[in-house]
C-alpha cells in the first residue's frame, strides 16, 4: 500500500516521524511495516549500530582522563553534571552539550538530552513495567488533573505486542499493582538479594521483592536474531552502546526492522522547527526544518505526522507552530501545551553494610537490579499523601575502587584491595509526581539558540505531596534493610535535586476527553489537527511510579495502527 499521492516529489511522504528515540523508532517500524513511505527526521548526528559505539570495548586505561571529569566538561555539561549522568568519560559522547544547547530555569529542571539517531534509547535504564489499571483511573479518583481517556484494557494488547518484539526479561508474579507481561527468562538475584526478599516478604505483608524487568535479551527469539541481536553478555557497559544488540534500542531493534521494509528514509542533522498548518485546507500538511550544520531551511510534506522528539522538544515544536487557527501553538486551545511537567522523584532511600556471605560471589556484571513494587496507598494502606512509590536497587561486593582514599600501602594493602570487599545493599525509591499545571515551561521572550529558535525556560518543582511521600520512601528503606539484619544502615534524602533527574519527563501535551482541558484525544491525535499524533512522554496524563518507556512503546504502536486504518478510510 502506498498512500502517497505526490510520490514524484522527493520531499513528500505518507508519514513523517519527528525524532528517532524509543517512541520514534517504534513509529517508524509500525508505519513502514504497514506499507507507508516514512521519513524519519532526527535533529542530531547519525550514530550507526556497532561501528559508532566508540567506547563500547575500551579498557579503563584507554580513556584519556581515566574517566575523570575535566574542568571543561564540568562547564559544558553543567546540567548533566548536577545529576551525575554525563560525568563519566565512558559515555559522555552520547549526551548533549548544555552550553551549546542552553536553557534557563525559573525553578530548577535537569533537562538531559541526547541529540543523535537513537536518542536516549542508547542510554535508558531499560527497566520496563506496565502501568496498572488503577493508574489509568487515579486522576479521576483523586480529583487531580484530568481523567485518562483510556483504560488499562485498551492498552493491554499493545503491551503484549511491544513486549514480545522488544524482549523483556522478567518473572510473572501475579501482582495487581504490577501487571505481568510476556517475558523472557528473568535474570537472577544474588544470594544477598534472595535473603532480603525472604526477610522482607516474611515480615511485611503486602511487600514484594522481584527481579527487575529489563529490556535485555536473556533468551533471544528467532525474530531477534534475524535483526542481528544477541543475548546479554553481562558486561554492564550498556550506556556506551551495546554492540551485541542485547538491550532494546532504536539501532538494534526498530530501525533495522523499519529499514528491512524498504519504506524508510532517515535524515539526520535536521531540526524540525515547526509543524505547518494550512489555514485554507484546515489541516497540517508537513514540517519546516533547519539543517543543524548549514542552517538551510527546508519543508517536508506528509498526510500524517508523528511527534516523537521527547516531551519537551515535541511540545516546543507545537508551541512554535503558530497559525491563524492556532495563534498560541498547534493544538493549544486549552493552554495546556507545555504544562503539567512530571517526572519521577528519586535520590531517596537507604544503604547498608551486609555482614556475612563472604564465601559467596556472583557471575558477571548483571545489568539489572531488584524491584520493590508499590505497596503504599494500596489495599488497606492509607497515607497522608496520594499515589505511591517503588524501589530499585540491589546488593553487590565492593571492588578494588574501595581503596581510593583508604589508608594503607605496600604489598599487604595491594593484596587486600585485590580481593572482593564486603557486601553492601542499596534501595532507592522512585516516587510518582502528580500533575500540576503550574509546573511548566515557556519560551524566553527574546533569547534564541544558534538556530534562531526560542530558548526554553523551565518553572517546575516537586510539591507537598512528593515531599510527604519521600519521608516514607526513606524510612521504609531503612526499615527493610534493618529487618534483613544489616548494619550501618544509612538513610538518604537529597531534596536539592530537581525534576528531570529521573529523565522521565512527561505530560506537556496530555491526553484527555475534552479539548478545553487537554491537547490530545484518546488516540494521541492533536485536537483540531487530527493528522498529527504525539506518542512520546508528552501525552502522559499521569505518571504512575514505574518507568514509562514501555508505555510509550505501547501507545505508539496503538496510535500507528489507528492512523493507518484511518488513512485507509480516507479520514486523515
Amino acid at each position: 500500500m502506498n498512500l502517497n499521492i505526490k510520490a514524484a516529489k522527493p520531499t513528500t511522504f505518507d508519514a513523517i516521524v519527528v525524532g528517532s528515540g524509543i517512541s520514534g523508532g517504534w513509529a517508524a517500524k509500525e508505519l513502514t511495516e504497514k506499507g507507508l513511505k516514512v521519513l524519519m527526521l532526527e535533529r542530531g548526528r547519525d550514530i550507526k549500530h556497532i561501528v559508532d559505539y566508540k567506547t563500547a570495548t575500551l579498557a579503563p586505561w584507554e580513556f584519556e582522563h581515566r574517566g575523570r571529569v575535566t574542568t571543561m566538561a564540568k562547564e559544558q555539561y553543567w546540567a548533566g553534571m548536577r545529576t551525575g549522568y554525563t560525568a563519566n568519560e565512558e559515555h559522555r559522547y552520547l549526551f548533549e552539550n548544555d552550553k551549546e544547547n542552553p536553557y534557563e530555569e525559573t525553578r530548577g529542571f535537569d533537562w538531559i538530552r541526547a541529540y543523535h539517531v537513537g536518542g536516549r534509547s542508547l542510554l535508558w535504564g531499560r527497566q520496563s513495567y506496565r502501568l496498572n489499571p488503577r493508574d489509568f483511573e487515579a486522576n479521576a479518583q483523586d480529583g487531580i488533573g484530568v481523567d485518562w481517556p483510556v483504560r488499562y484494557n485498551d492498552i493491554a494488547p499493545w503491551y503484549d505486542y511491544v513486549e514480545k518484539f522488544a524482549g523483556i526479561s522478567g518473572s510473572r508474579e501475579g501482582l495487581d499493582v504490577l501487571p505481568d507481561g510476556h517475558f523472557l527468562p528473568p535474570m537472577q538475584m544474588n544470594c544477598v538479594e534472595k535473603h532480603v526478599k525472604a526477610e522482607v516478604e516474611k515480615k511485611f505483608a503486602g511487600r514484594h521483592i522481584i527481579m527487575g524487568r529489563a529490556a535485555h535479551l536473556t533468551q533471544p527469539q528467532a525474530f531477534h536474531t534475524e535483526l542481528g541481536r544477541a543475548a546479554c553478555q553481562f558486561r554492564n557497559m550498556c550506556m556506551r552502546g551495546c554492540p551485541y544488540g542485547a538491550y532494546f534500542s532504536t539501532q538494534s531493534s526498530t530501525l533495522p526492522a523499519a529499514q528491512k521494509t524498504g519504506n524508510l528514509t532517515l535524515i539526520p542533522d535536521t531540526i524540525v522547527s515547526e509543524v505547518i498548518y494550512d489555514d485554507k485546507l484546515g489541516k497540517v500538511t508537513g514540517v519546516r526544518t533547519i539543517n543543524q550544520n548549514t542552517l538551510e531551511v527546508k519543508e517536508y510534506f506528509a498526510r500524517i505526522i508523528f511527534m516523537n522528539a521527547s516531551a519537551i522538544a515535541s511540545a516546543s515544536i507545537l508551541m512554535n507552530s503558530k497559525s491563524k487557527r492556532f495563534p498560541n501553538g498547534l493544538g493549544n486551545d486549552s493552554d495546556q501545551l507545555g504544562r503539567n511537567i512530571m517526572d519521577h522523584h528519586l535520590a531517596v532511600g537507604a544503604r547498608a553494610e551486609v555482614p556475612g556471605f563472604e564465601d559467596k560471589y556472583y557471575f558477571g556484571r548483571r545489568a539489572n537490579g531488584i524491584y520493590v513494587p508499590r505497596y503504599r496507598n494500596w489495599g488497606s494502606d492509607k497515607r497522608d499523601y496520594i499515589r505511591g512509590f517503588g524501589y530499585q536497587g540491589g546488593a553487590s561486593r565492593e571492588s578494588w575502587g574501595r581503596g581510593v582514599g583508604k589508608d594503607g600501602f605496600g604489598a599487604d594493602f595491594k593484596t587486600e584491595i585485590s580481593q572482593p570487599g564486603g557486601w553492601t545493599m542499596n534501595l532507592q525509591g522512585f516516587g510518582e509526581m502528580i500533575p500540576d499545571e503550574k509546573n511548566r515551561f515557556t519560551f524566553h521572550p527574546t533569547k534564541k539558540d544558534k538556530w534562531g529558535l526560542p530558548i526554553v525556560v523551565f518553572d517546575a518543582a516537586y510539591g507537598d505531596n512528593e515531599k510527604k511521600m519521600r519521608k516514607d520512601m526513606m524510612n521504609d528503606a531503612v526499615e527493610m534493610l534493618e529487618a534483613s539484619g544489616f548494619k550501618n544502615v544509612s538513610p538518604y534524602n537529597d531534596e536539592t535535586k530537581h525534576p528531570g533527574i529521573g529523565i522521565h519527563e512527561m505530560g506537556t501535551a496530555r491526553m484527555g476527553n475534552d479539548p478545553k482541558t487537554s491537547v490530545l484525544n484518546k488516540n494521541n491525535q492533536v485536537w483540531g489537527a487530527e493528522n498529527v499524533f504525539v506518542t512520546d512522554g508528552a501525552f502522559m496524563t499521569s505518571a504512575s511510579c514505574v518507568n514509562p518507556s514501555l508505555t510509550y512503546m505501547a501507545f505508539t504502536a496503538r496510535a500507528a495502527d489507528f492512523a493507518v486504518k484511518e488513512l485507509k478510510k480516507m479520514n486523515l
